[in-house]
């Protein structure tokens, strides 16, 4: 009889495919969950949270074309969860009187600034902007991961796009319309 810890997990297969994978997309993963938390502590438990859903369904995961792809899919779901919790959370506290303090940490890519308003943004033009630019994912990929059509990554890119150069007073006028 096998035990609960034997039994909550496959069996590991002999070539160690689970941990190929693993190896291979943890960066990439922590990478993409670090551009919507601004956190690397909250990206890091994402990207576990992400490898142990892949762990517990690895049977099924590992027959799919993509398995990185589903991983990605779990950080953004859970990441928009974890959004709208902090959300929840914020207006609970400043109903109180109280504020939270946001984390600060020293962001590993790119403009501290920039990332700033990646994640002010609706959390599925976060979404796309970090698939886009940190993951390096086309729009047909992303419309795939998000479960949604190439016209809807193609709006939320374009809307992102308007908001963060907007916000950066990087538009003119007349590119504004």
């Amino acid at each position: 009889m096998r035990g609960v810890e034997e039994s909550a997990a496959p069996v590991a297969d002999s070539s160690g495919a689970f941990d190929a994978f693993a190896q291979r997309e943890r960066s990439a993963l922590l990478a993409f969950a670090w551009s919507l938390t601004g956190s690397l502590p909250a990206a890091e438990e994402l990207v576990q949270e992400a490898l142990a859903a892949a762990w517990a369904a690895w049977d099924r995961v590992s027959g799919f074309d993509k398995p990185g792809a589903w991983a990605r899919k779990v950080v953004a779901n859970r990441a928009a969860t974890r959004r709208r919790s902090a959300g929840r959370e914020a207006r609970a506290l400043g109903r109180l009187g109280f504020r939270r303090v946001a984390d600060k940490v020293d962001l590993p890519h790119g403009d501290a600034e920039l990332w700033e308003l990646v994640r002010a943004l609706p959390a599925r033009q976060a979404q796309v902007i970090a698939l886009h630019c940190v993951d390096d994912r086309s729009v047909a990929e992303i419309a795939g991961l998000l479960d949604c059509t190439v016209g809807t990554v193609k709006t939320h890119l374009h809307r992102a796009r308007v908001a963060l150069a907007q916000a950066l007073d990087l538009m003119g006028e007349e590119d504004e319309r």
